[in-house]
């Protein structure tokens, strides 16, 4: 990779945080608006070639990912919907992939069997991020979130499995169904074996060993890549240990993460997924245009050809997914374990979640990390070919599915969940148990500590008593209510405000040490972050 193209990825890195910002502020889905940067930075001409190591794209990128994707997973959320996530993550992986490979050794000329079954283990996980960010602020009962989330989640490791058989198909010419099935289920227990010992391991150094916030954040980001390999050394699935490992330590992370390493790391994260997400689409954007310009696929199909097969295979994708999800709601009622169950599997819900199966970074990132030669050294069968037509897969569910799906939920009238009665109904709890706690416990300090203690979270109770707001008025922007539950936050924040401005004051004249300024801003940080989030919005 020559110094141009490492400044071209800087460029337009900076472009894609840009593009953040207009996507936070305009409320638009980044991922879709990512997919469609890297469309047309395939087409700005004159832009260098850039042909990347595809073992390099596979290490770099999916670990990661897959990893802060299982950091922000629930465990309690996961295990309570696990048959649905099960069934979709497996079930469903194994069946997109055979009916798309079906679909695209019929219609696709000189596309083989094998190649035809990678393309569909390469568009079968639907994407986490691409799930959460487009359901995000839809409303949606939480337990169809949890599913979809989880789904992508596991199905991302259950691809990958499928993807590697096929690959070894190509790779090696021979495919045997048994040996196969017998591999998959010992890679599946070795690689959450590894999983589980590399997350365990990290669990008790953190908790008993690190001291340091930033040695701390340190580890976090090295977990993946350790997980990853240790699963790889022993030929076992590296994706799923990256999976299990990121599940295990954000289950026990309340356990073995002081605040200030917890805090440091959860930005951390954020900030290497949305740098791996945007790099992943720049550089597609790179590599379709080597893709595009591939004179022999152009040649053998032609352009128009090429996107009738795009939407095709696309198609089939989505159809897929609804053939398998919509059955589940005309199972008898007697057959439904539980009354929340028979309520998620509504045909309405069932329907949102068909239409959510957006696919995005982890099939570009597969795609991609297909190898350019086979063993013969000769270049790999189709691959620009398998490039485009994931690219198409993503664009379509993607923008289509996504930008629909707000509409979807208005036409089939789903009740809007809210968040917020959920929140109320927690902090109530907590300050309530609080209480009890300071008379039960605390008598013996001294009566102006208690009596301080006692009137804060007093304070904080009749805040959330005083706006006296049923759970089908939190969602509304108007309520008095709401603004009274506001003021107190609002004039804190406003304080906040004011000492940031003293202290400012007092170390442009040079009576404050950056030392002790930095403490105090750092202070501050953290309460105003605290009140914006108590906030209602």
């Amino acid at each position: 990779m020559g110094i141009e193209v490492v400044e071209l990825i800087v460029l337009l890195l900076f472009g894609v945080t840009f593009l953040a910002v207009f996507s936070f502020r305009s409320h638009f889905p980044f991922p879709i608006a990512l997919v469609l940067v890297g469309l047309i930075v395939s087409q700005i001409p004159g832009l260098p070639t850039l042909v990347l190591n595809p073992d390099i794209i596979f290490f770099i990128f999916l670990p990661p990912l897959l990893y802060e994707a299982a950091w922000k997973s629930s465990w309690h959320e996961f295990k309570a919907n696990i048959r649905p996530i099960t069934m979709a993550a497996v079930g469903l992986v194994v069946f997109t992939t055979l009916c798309v490979g079906w679909v695209v050794h019929s219609m696709i000329p000189n596309i083989s069997w094998a190649e035809a079954f990678l393309l569909g283990a390469i568009v079968s996980p639907p994407d986490a991020v691409a799930a959460s960010s487009v359901t995000k602020g839809l409303g949606l009962n939480p337990r169809i979130i949890s599913i979809l989330e989880g789904e992508s989640l596991l199905n991302d490791a259950s691809g990958l499995i499928v993807y590697r058989y096929a690959l070894a198909a190509i790779l090696t010419g021979a495919f045997n169904f048994w040996d196969a099935g017998l591999q998959f289920f010992i890679v599946v227990i070795v690689g959450v074996a590894c999983g589980l010992l590399v997350g365990y391991v990290l669990y008790l150094i953190h908790k008993y060993f690190v001291c340091e916030s930033l040695v701390e954040v340190t580890l976090t980001l090295l977990t993946p890549f350790a997980s990853y390999l240790l699963a790889e050394h022993f030929h076992a699935s590296g994706v799923l240990a990256v999976v299990t490992t990121g599940l295990y330590l954000s289950y026990r992370s309340s356990e073995m993460f002081s605040t200030e390493s917890r805090i440091q790391a959860n930005s951390v994260w954020e900030v290497v997924g949305f740098i791996l997400n945007g790099l992943v689409f720049i550089l597609l954007g790179l590599q379709l245009r080597v893709v595009m310009t591939d004179l022999d696929m152009v040649t053998t199909h032609g352009t128009l050809i090429l996107m009738k097969y795009g939407l095709l295979v696309s198609l089939t994708v989505i159809v897929v997914r609804f053939i398998w999800v919509l059955p589940a709601s005309i199972r008898p009622k007697f057959l439904f374990h539980k009354k929340d169950e028979r309520e998620l599997l509504d045909r309405r819900n069932l329907i949102i979640i068909g239409w959510s199966g957006m696919r995005g970074v982890v099939s570009m990132a597969i795609a991609l990390s297909i190898p350019l030669t086979i063993p013969s050294g000769e270049l790999f069968p189709n691959r620009n070919l398998i490039i485009f037509l994931t690219f198409c897969v993503i664009m379509v569910t993607l923008v289509a599915q996504g930008l629909t799906l707000p509409w979807v939920i208005r036409k089939l009238k789903i009740p809007k969940y809210s968040l917020l009665a959920e929140e109320y109904e927690v902090r109530s709890q907590i300050i309530s148990e609080v209480m009890v706690h300071i008379e039960n416990n605390l008598q013996d300090i001294d009566h102006v500590v208690l009596n301080r203690i006692r009137n804060s979270y007093q304070n904080r109770f009749e805040r959330l008593q005083h706006t006296e707001l049923p759970r089908t008025e939190w969602a509304s922007s108007d309520n008095r209510a709401l603004r009274v539950f506001n003021q107190f936050t609002q004039v804190q924040l406003d304080v906040i405000e004011v000492e940031r401005k003293v202290i400012s004051q007092l170390h442009r004249k040079g009576t404050v040490s950056e030392e002790i300024l930095r403490k105090i801003e750092a202070e501050l940080d953290i309460e105003e972050t605290r009140l914006q989030m108590e906030m209602v919005k």
